[in-house]
Parts: structure tokens; sequence; C-alpha cells
């Protein structure tokens, strides 16, 4: 447990390397206004924190800055609430002035907008999967052994899928099963037929198949494919700007799995309701280990359509940051609620 000076130290010295990336002594903590220890009182607390994790030294200054211990620890126990200005909060109002009625640009100018105020890299999963909906299911047997499902959607989009047929379907299931699941799934969109297919057509199948194990197996091998995913990203280039990435092979990297869709978009998809923050080695990829990453996802209705992300040093404004994300959040809701209204 900390002490109250602790404490206050620690706060000091988090707040101060945040705002100026240059690791924090004792001197500079004892002329803050609201620090009156000395300075060797000072030093001694420093000591303390660094033997517990919570700071950690530099090779070239005798100062200390914050360990990720440090930062977890201030961002669930010491981060006092931020209050956005005017401006930054009318930028976000005027985004979504703008009627801009295609989610693709109200996410597009929402990262753009998110970048802009933190000075870091804004990451959005868009919400188009969603538009996506199941108009009509067929399925075309090849030979004895294959067929293809050809999904139509609402958009007027075609996907064919192949796969193979179990050697005992009953061809009266078969057609019992995709009778069921026109009806059952027009309209539905993409992203919720497999929770469809385990909940509400599994007990359908139930009834009206003889073999429903297999007619659930066959059917569901035609439609849980990968669906596919949009990111859109803001201030990419903010990274270089940091002082904590001026190795070229690190940016590298970084940009790597910025660009790869199929790396970025399990981790955001992971995110539950509300704000969530990652920092350095509680990222699961190699790459973004010197970075902090936090999320907040935004929905339609009750359901969960997308997330936004800020991609930053660990030395990132965190209070700052979640303070955006959750005004813009929620004007994203609101925006997409409007707009799915009055389609």
């Amino acid at each position: 447990m900390l002490t109250e000076r602790q404490l206050l130290i620690l706060q000091v010295i988090i707040d101060d390397f945040i705002q100026n990336a240059q690791p924090v002594g004792s001197r500079a903590i004892s002329k803050k206004d609201e620090v009156s220890f000395s300075s060797a009182t000072i030093r001694n607390e420093m000591a303390d924190l660094e033997e517990m994790g919570f700071l950690q030294k530099t090779h070239s200054s005798s100062g200390r800055i914050p360990s990720e211990k440090g930062y977890r620890f201030y961002v669930d126990h010491l981060m006092a609430p931020f209050r956005l200005s005017k401006q930054e909060l009318e930028k976000i109002k005027n985004t979504f002035q703008e009627h801009l009625m295609e989610y693709e640009k109200v996410v597009q100018k929402s990262a753009e907008v998110l970048s802009d105020l933190t000075n870091y890299t804004s990451i959005i999963l868009g919400p188009e999967v969603y538009e996506t909906r199941l108009k009509q299911l067929q399925i075309i047997p090849l030979s004895s052994h294959s067929a293809v499902a050809i999904l139509v959607t609402n958009t007027g989009h075609v996907q064919h899928r192949s796969f193979s047929i179990p050697v005992d379907i009953d061809s009266s299931d078969l057609e019992t099963t995709v009778n069921i699941l026109n009806e059952r799934l027009n309209g539905v969109p993409l992203v919720q037929l497999n929770e469809k297919m385990q909940t509400e057509i599994i007990d359908l199948l139930r009834k009206h198949t003889k073999n429903f194990r297999n007619a659930y197996e066959y059917i569901r091998a035609a439609l849980m494919d990968d669906q596919p995913v949009k990111l859109y990203v803001g201030g990419k280039t903010n990274i270089m700007n940091q002082p904590e990435f001026k190795d070229i092979d690190k940016i590298r990297s970084l940009f790597s799995v910025i660009e790869e869709e199929n790396q970025i978009a399990p981790i955001l998809r992971k995110n539950a309701d509300g704000i969530k923050v990652s920092i350095g080695h509680e990222n699961e990829l190699e790459a973004m280990r010197d970075c902090s990453l936090i999320t907040a996802t935004y929905s339609l209705g009750d359901e969960q359509v997308g997330t936004i992300a800020l991609l930053g040093p660990t030395r990132m404004e965190y209070s700052k940051v979640i303070s955006l994300l959750n005004v813009l959040s929620g004007q994203m809701n609101k925006t997409f609620q409007s707009w799915y209204e009055t389609k």
C-alpha cells in the first residue's frame, strides 16, 4: 500500500513526464505547488517507488520515469478526469452536423478528428458489415461430395462459398434447412448469423429435420466465413513525432501492424462495452509493446458495431484520450441510431 506522500509524488512524476517526455528529478518535483516536501525526502520516496516497480531510472539522467506498472496504477487509481475545451467539443460536434449520411464518411471523418485532437494515431473498426444483411440463400450441389452456397445480400452483393457435403445427409433435410434459413435469416446482418445459427436455427432444425446435427453442421460450413472488415486510420505518421519512436525498425513494424487488418482487427473486436486501456506488454502484438492502446466501442441500439482506438506511446495523455473517446463514441451512437431509424 502506497502512502499519501508516495501517491502524490508518483502522480506528479507521471503527469510531468506525460507532458514533457523528460526524466523527472527531485528538484523539479519540490518546485511544484502541491508538493511541500524537501528534495531529500522526495529522493527517498522515489527510491522506494522504484524498488516497488512503479518508477524506473534512465541511463542518461538521475531522474525517474514511470514504468508500465506505474502507468497502470495511475490509470486505475490516480488519474483525474479531464475537462475537454469548448473548441475540442465543438470540433467533435461539428463532425456530426455535416449530414454525412453514410457510415463510411462518418467513421473516416471521426478518425481524422480524433487524430487531430490528440496527435496520436486513431484506428476505427468500421460498422459497414452491420449494414450487410442476408437476403437469400441457395445451395447448389456440384457433385455427390461438394456443393456451393450462394449468399445474396441486401446490397446486391453475391458470395459463393464451396464446401463438402456430409455423406449421410438427407436431401429432404437439406431442403427443409434451406427453407428455414431463408425464412428466419432474411434481413439478418451477416455478423449476427453465427449467433442466430447457434440459438434459433438449431432449435428449429432439431424439430423439423431427421438428422438435425448433420444439417446444422452442413449449413454452418456454408454460412460461417470470416466477415470483411474495414479499418479507418487517422494520423498514421503521428507516432513518428513522439520522441520514443526514433527507431526506424520499430516504426516499420508498427506501421505493418496498422496496415494489416487481419492483425489488429481481431484485437479491436475483442473489446467489451466501455473503455479499455492496454499498456505496453499488455498488448498482444510484439510491435505494440512500446505503445498504449485505448479503445471504446460504439453501438447501434443494443448491438456493438465497431471500435474506436487511439494508439500512442505509453507516455500517453490517458485522461484526455478517455474523455475524447467517451464523447466521440456517444456521438457516433446517436448519429448511427438516428440514421438507422430513418432508413
